[in-house]
């Protein structure tokens, strides 16, 4: 499905890997043994920069960081953010923010997030990778809505959010095709579920018990190799979606019960070390599919700044959509 571009010699899943003696499944390699970046390369060619800056029409932002306090409390034990103003009322005041952690709202997933079998993405050591070395690039690049939310409702199957939906591959496919969109190399898809609007109608207590769940379920993408040979053969930057984990959670959940705690039985463990191909995960994609939905135009400008934390994990998106 992807369409002409200057990647089109890439390689598929099917000849990976491109390096001797790499994992089998992995991209590394394939921008030098030294590379920080992945699939990002993808978004730093100038011709990717000023196709995208051209889908820019109508000058419509859309935001796509959620609020920094929210989910409250934070999923999977992190931390809660406690932002306190320093000085007073009228004079010189400054902000502390107290226990930050960048993946307890919008984010991006990092390389030294997620390692598949001790190793990090590359073969590199953890603290050779770092989401600095995405800021010091910059994203900018096409991307694309794939609004499962309203495609499901119109089958008559809307999204049960507390139930792990699973969105195969060929769902995918199929949602891409009644968009009419073609992906290219180097797009950034985004994912819409609904999820936010669902947990901001939820109670304190429910949303108290949620946070205590080590796995709390929600729909998204199946794991399983036919997945990540799709998204890999797409030649796509990243994946982001509004839920938390982008996958459906747990992990595996709508895998064959021969395929449960198997090779494939996360997404994270393969796009991350293995392709490099990072995840993001609630993105606040409220406004951009309503939109989307009223054009029936699905991609835009997508513009990201990483933080600049050196050896980061993660980090705040700080993304824009503009049409």
């Amino acid at each position: 499905m992807s369409g002409p571009g200057p990647y089109d010699r890439l390689p598929t899943y099917e000849e990976l890997p491109v390096r001797a003696g790499a994992p089998a499944g992995s991209s590394w390699g394939l921008w030098g043994d030294d590379d920080r970046l992945g699939c990002l390369n993808l978004t730093q060619d100038p011709a990717k920069v000023a196709r995208a800056a051209g889908l820019v029409r109508r000058g419509a932002v859309f935001p796509l960081d959620w609020d920094r306090a929210l989910p409250d409390p934070p999923y999977f034990g992190r931390s809660a953010m406690r932002h306190e103003v320093e000085g007073e009322a009228g004079a010189t005041q400054d902000d502390m923010l107290h226990d930050f952690n960048p993946q307890a709202s919008s984010q991006w997933d990092g390389f030294r997030h997620f390692g598949n079998g001790g190793r990090k993405y590359n073969g590199l050591d953890s603290d050779q990778h770092g989401v600095d070395h995405w800021a010091e690039k910059g994203i900018v690049t096409r991307g694309i809505l794939v609004d499962v939310a309203r495609w499901s409702q119109r089958r008559g199957e809307p999204l049960t959010m507390a139930a792990s939906v699973d969105i195969g591959a060929d769902q995918l496919r199929a949602i891409l095709d009644d968009q009419s969109t073609t992906v290219e190399a180097g797009d950034i898809l985004v994912i819409h579920t609904g999820w936010i609007d669902w947990y901001l109608s939820l109670e304190r207590a429910v949303r108290e018990k949620l946070s205590t769940l080590r796995a709390p379920r929600c729909p998204g993408l199946r794991a399983g190799r036919e997945m990540v040979a799709a998204l890999w053969d797409l030649h796509i930057a990243a994946v982001a979606s509004d839920t938390p984990s982008m996958e459906v959670a747990p992990f595996g959940a709508g895998l064959p019960e021969e395929e449960q705690g198997g090779p494939y039985w996360s997404l994270h463990q393969h796009l991350l070390p293995l392709l490099g191909m990072p995840i993001g995960e609630l993105w606040d994609t409220r406004r951009l599919a309503a939109d989307c939905e009223n054009d029936r135009v699905y991609e835009f400008m997508l513009t990201s700044a990483p933080m600049n934390i050196r050896a980061g994990v993660a980090t705040p998106p700080n993304a824009l959509a503009i049409k």
